[in-house]
């Protein structure tokens, strides 16, 4: 590097885990490496924490994307036009060498200034499904960071800018990869963990105790269940497993969530980034039921990319039913051998090294164009 300053690196995030998680992984591996950084949001994104927490942070306007061009959103979004302005001042005060934005409308206006500036911008797209945020900026930033080998929606322009790093993980999570898969024989436990995303999902608390109450009893005396659940169904799925005399731990939120994913011997949970990413770094079989009014049904396109990979089975939502679940999980107890199998896929799939290829292309976006009156950089910084 030359000059007397390292570089700084812009995130443009917003508040939702799948936006936050792989921006927290890379904020701590750009710092690792010497990076300067700052974090841009919108005035409702969350509170912080962890190493995003400890960042220089601003917040700005922004609005939303869903079914607007460019000019259509600067005419009409008032909040996206101030927003426009505030980035844009922002970003020549600080002077980056970098933008890099995670999706989701509070990122907009930070990227759109940045290209609109000639910063060295990319993007990271979680989903097997290009974002709406992230399909405006396709075609104007640098590079694009994918999560999965396939994107539907990436403009046919855009394939040179395309980089497959996967999706970073937590630490938490990392460190789990390396957990064999615990050991299933005919009399043994059956860890089963169920999982709503960062909020619980309604219809896991519907359907999974019912499915439950229909298995085998020699099956259900083995079980041992751990289930998120949203704060409101916990007591009515408190009484439902009670009525059953099954084992059950139940919470909002576990915050051992990446160790409880590594004692499970099956999953069932949402698909969206997060999930995903982390089941794949562990390297645990899941069933998959994608939210169904996810936009652009993106939470599909991840389960089938599992689905296709041999690390889960999607279940859709209409025909996630307590007689379906109860025979698929009959099916799968019994079958040790595949779910060992469906593990060692679904660990195959994970990207261990995500983190520090994102953090890698960050370092060439910057080495080939640093910009914003800053300095240029090698791929790590000194």
């Amino acid at each position: 590097m030359t000059g007397t300053r390292n570089p700084l690196v812009v995130l443009a995030t917003g508040g939702t885990g799948g936006h936050v998680f792989p921006a927290e992984a890379l904020a701590g591996e750009l710092s690792a490496r010497g990076f300067r950084l700052a974090l841009v949001t919108d005035r409702r994104g969350d509170v912080f924490s962890g190493v995003l927490g400890d960042l220089e942070t601003h917040r700005i306007r922004a609005g939303g994307v869903a079914g607007k061009k460019l000019v259509a959103l600067i005419q009409s979004g008032s909040d996206l036009a101030i927003g426009l302005f505030q980035a844009r001042s922002l970003l020549k005060r600080l002077k980056p060498q970098a933008v890099i934005g995670f999706g989701g409308y509070a990122s907009v206006p930070t990227m759109l200034a940045a290209c609109f500036g000639g910063y060295a911008t990319a993007i990271h797209e979680q989903n097997a499904v290009l974002g709406r945020a992230n399909r405006l900026l396709a075609t104007r930033v640098r590079r694009i960071a994918t999560c999965f080998e396939r994107v539907e929606g990436l403009p046919d322009e855009t394939s040179n800018k395309v980089v497959f790093t996967g999706m970073p993980v937590r630490p938490a999570v990392a460190a789990c990869r390396d957990h064999p898969y615990p050991s299933l024989d005919d009399d043994g436990l059956c860890h089963l963990l169920v999982v709503g995303g960062s909020q619980g999902a309604r219809v896991l608390s519907d359907v999974v105790p019912a499915a439950l109450g229909r298995l085998p009893a020699k099956l259900q005396n083995r079980l041992r269940i751990t289930q998120q659940c949203r704060p409101e169904d916990l007591d009515r799925v408190r009484a439902s497993y009670s009525n059953l005399k099954l084992d059950a731990t139940l919470n909002s939120f576990f915050a051992d969530l990446p160790e409880r994913i590594a004692t499970a011997h099956l999953v069932i949970g949402r698909s969206g980034a997060s999930t995903v990413a982390e089941l794949s770094a562990i390297g645990r079989p899941a069933i998959l039921v994608p939210y169904p009014h996810a936009v652009d049904d993106h939470q599909a396109g991840n389960a089938h990319a599992i689905d296709d990979a041999g690390g889960g089975w999607l279940m859709s939502e209409d025909t996630f039913t307590p007689e379906a679940l109860a025979k698929r999980l009959d099916s799968l107890f019994g079958l040790p051998v595949v779910l060992k199998r469906t593990a060692a896929n679904a660990r195959a799939a994970g990207r261990p090294k995500a983190v520090d290829e994102l953090a890698d292309m960050v370092a060439e976006v910057i080495s080939n164009g640093a910009n914003g009156g800053g300095d240029q950089a090698g791929r790590r910084a000194a």
